[in-house]
């Protein structure tokens, strides 16, 4: 399907993504995918959220970028050892809790939330939540897993907007036969590094002619995790459709100059 047909890309483009609600953004400091990560990413404007998802042992579908604790909170442990009971115990930077994903859809009723799936077992989790709270247009699910991405499609149908990423980023400069069939999939958006070390080598990912054969197939191209103005600034006049950012107040500001940023609620100018 087309982008064009999905609810979830219609706040307007480029689409800003705030990442883990802004990881590098200085009030979210020590604490990204956290409630006050995303509201603090809300009340700049943002429109797009971007999270993780982990699955704790009694099933439960958390937004945490890890599979251990240890990092970011003052727990330990694999959450997928561990049961909901104690995960909502560990404390994340100066008193925040790991959100649920069901409480994300309940905080920010009009965000639209990019989904990254990181384990298998939170598949099922991921897909019951969606469903539950009645979210299916206002989501985009990825996964470096296409076994996920396969039965996330399955569990959601053709409604559910998926990004297309994972095996094969790092070749889509050297094997174009791959970003072909990568055309011909169902997903209406690319999500890819700008640029991949190749044997010491940094090999540039976007470029004019990916970007030029996705718009042809009326699919989107975001990029991530681009967290300086100038790389923003080059990748947005290329004509790329997104960017993922830790630091969500650089983003904004370069749209802001460039006349490109749209707030909860706006019109898109150019639709």
């Amino acid at each position: 399907m087309q982008a064009s047909s999905y609810p979830y890309f219609d706040l307007g483009h480029p689409q800003a993504l705030a990442h883990r609600g802004g990881a590098l953004y200085p009030p979210n400091l020590g604490c990204e995918n956290t409630v006050t990560a995303f509201a603090n990413a809300i009340s700049l404007g943002y429109r797009y959220l971007e999270t993780d998802v982990h699955c704790t042992s009694d099933g439960v579908a958390v937004a945490f970028h890890d599979d251990r604790l240890d990092r970011v909170t003052d727990g330990t442990g694999a959450i997928a050892e561990l049961p909901w009971e104690v995960v909502s115990q560990a404390v994340v930077g100066d008193g925040e809790r790991i959100p649920r994903l069901d409480e994300l859809f309940e905080r920010f009723p009009q965000a639209r939330l990019n989904i990254d799936v990181k384990s298998n077992s939170a598949v099922v989790p991921t897909a019951q939540a969606i469903l539950q709270h009645g979210v299916l247009e206002r989501v985009c699910v990825g996964s470096f897993s296409q076994r996920r991405l396969t039965q996330i499609r399955v569990l959601l149908g053709n409604r559910l907007a998926t990004a297309a990423g994972g095996p094969g980023i790092a070749t889509l400069r050297l094997l174009p036969t791959w970003v072909s069939q990568w055309l011909r999939t169902s997903a209406p958006v690319l999500q890819v590094p700008a640029t991949y070390t190749i044997a010491g080598r940094k090999v540039a990912v976007v470029t004019p002619e990916l970007v030029a054969a996705t718009h042809r197939r009326d699919k989107l191209l975001h990029v991530w995790t681009i967290d300086d103005a100038q790389t923003m600034h080059d990748l947005l006049d290329l004509g790329v459709d997104g960017i993922v950012s830790d630091r969500i107040d650089v983003l904004r500001d370069v749209l802001l100059e460039r006349g490109q940023w749209i707030e909860l609620g706006e019109a898109d100018p150019a639709r």
